[in-house]
């Protein structure tokens, strides 16, 4: 069974402050891409789980992937096992939601290989215990998040295509959240302008930002480096803690031209902006 574990961006990041446990209360906008990493999956008659990371220097004790096949078995009582193959496309560090994806698409597609029975609320609870992120992608819909990230209220966003630059360095998201420098202050803004769930494109003009950004850029010069300039052809901003900037453009092929005179010391990639998890179409998919 082979399993997208589809990227995400944060057209929204606002810190409202931080909370007594350490954790930062926020509020986000997750868009999901159509581009991600894929994961492969072999169930296994004894109990052992085993993963191949495609090379990441990680200890297994400390993979995602290996932590949220071993959580759900715990869970849920399962006596198989599995192999996972991670095919691995998103960059570490990078801001959208590589590891946290993964994690998801473990229990996703765990859930269904062992006929667990386990609804998306319990997975996402268990997804939560390895990360704030990772509830949005178990849930599979682009969402606007509240609290640490876990109050998620599904959107509709606009159609667009956006163009995804790595900078080639990796963020600490800890070292980013514990710097007393970190904006964390902000205003709460109020979720308005939704029309059958759908967005309202000025609100989201007005409203994008990231109040991460002038730390990241002044800790990696880099990062503020290409952001300027993939800000020379639209509006261009950071996502999560980065490394990854991004904007957003009408059409895939005005994405990719836009990447095609990118300088040779950066990477990048198009994605299209999807409200519905890839994950949870091929899910679809094998259910019928």
């Amino acid at each position: 069974m082979l399993l997208p574990a589809p990227a995400k961006l944060n057209l929204i990041l606002r810190i409202l402050g931080r909370r007594d446990d350490g954790y930062h209360e926020l509020q986000t906008l997750f868009q999901l891409l159509d581009f991600g990493d894929q994961l492969e999956f072999e169930s296994r008659d004894d109990n052992v789980i085993s993963v191949d990371a495609g090379g990441l220097d990680i200890p297994l004790q400390d993979n995602l992937i290996y932590r949220a096949a071993q959580l759900l078995q715990r869970e849920s009582g399962c006596a198989s096992g599995a192999h996972i193959v991670l095919h691995k496309r998103l960059p570490q560090g990078g801001g959208i939601g590589g590891g946290s994806s993964d994690a998801a698409t473990t229990l996703l597609g765990l859930n269904h290989l062992w006929r667990c029975g386990l609804p998306l609320g319990a997975l996402a609870a268990l997804g939560r215990q390895l990360g704030a992120d990772v509830p949005v992608f178990v849930r599979g819909r682009t969402a606007w998040a509240e609290g640490i990230g876990e109050k998620l209220q599904p959107v509709n966003t606009p159609q667009r295509h956006y163009l995804v630059l790595v900078p080639g360095c990796s963020v600490s998201t800890a070292a980013v959240f514990g710097d007393p420098r970190l904006t964390r202050d902000s205003t709460a803004i109020t979720l308005a302008h939704l029309r059958g769930g759908l967005l309202d494109s000025e609100w989201l003009e007005q409203h994008s930002g990231n109040d991460c950004q002038a730390l990241v850029e002044r800790l990696y010069p880099d990062i503020r480096a290409a952001r300027e300039w993939l800000q020379q052809f639209a509006r261009a901003q950071l996502t999560g803690t980065g490394a990854c900037v991004f904007a957003a453009f009408d059409s895939a092929q005005a994405a990719g031209e836009i990447l095609a005179r990118l300088p040779q010391r950066w990477s990048g990639f198009v994605a299209a902006g999807v409200n519905e998890s890839p994950t949870h179409r091929e899910l679809a998919k094998l259910a019928t």
